[in-house]
């Protein structure tokens, strides 16, 4: 594929789907490349609800492929918060060191069984030629008291990985991918497009 227009203006999110797709999209673009492209609200259930809205939007704008994704953190102790509302849990205007704050905020009186997480991610695909397609992925953990770690960005310093002794922001960026939610996501979406390419 020659362009493909990923619904984000997170550049962290767009260096880790470029090196799975490194070989299979030429040229990799996100909104601001695009000035003027309009800004979706997510006010889905859900995180497909959330995907396939912001990358029907941004292809319809655009014109071009576009792969839109929902991410983000479900805790057992917290009814699965803060889900949908991950990057935002501490407000409209919240950073990550204001989310963090927050969730280790709302886990502190709660027991240790209550730290039991996930990362989920949707990845949705949307072509100008009527295609859609949706991707999931999902990865265990368990939150930490404290931050550890310098990559990554969102939750990932206080997300201790199942079978692993490093939260996801300890991890080496190829590792990360090949274990992440968003590196499930990806790689079913690689296949697909491999697919896609063939016929």
């Amino acid at each position: 594929m020659n362009r493909l227009l990923v619904a984000t203006r997170n550049r962290g999110k767009l260096l880790e789907i470029q090196a799975v797709l490194d070989g299979l999209v030429t040229e990799l673009l996100c909104v601001d490349d695009l000035p003027g492209l309009p800004e979706t609200i997510e006010d889905g259930a859900t995180f497909v609800d959330n995907a396939l809205k912001k990358a029907r939007e941004a292809c319809l704008a655009s014109g071009m492929p576009t792969l839109a994704d929902d991410s983000g953190l479900v805790v057992d102790g917290l009814d699965g918060r803060p889900g949908v509302v991950s990057a935002r849990y501490a407000g409209p205007a919240a950073d990550d060191a204001a989310n963090n704050r927050k969730l280790l905020e709302e886990l502190a009186l709660l027991p240790s069984a209550s730290r039991r997480a996930a990362f989920v991610c949707v990845m949705a695909f949307v072509h100008p030629d009527g295609a859609e397609q949706v991707f999931q992925g999902l990865v265990a953990g368990r939150i930490l008291d404290g931050l550890r770690g310098e990559g990554g960005f969102g939750y990932d310093p206080l997300f201790l990985v199942d079978g692993f002794q490093q939260t996801m922001a300890e991890l080496a960026l190829e590792e990360k991918n090949h274990i992440s939610h968003r590196g499930q996501a990806l790689s079913a979406f690689r296949a697909y497009l491999q697919q896609r390419e063939l016929k």
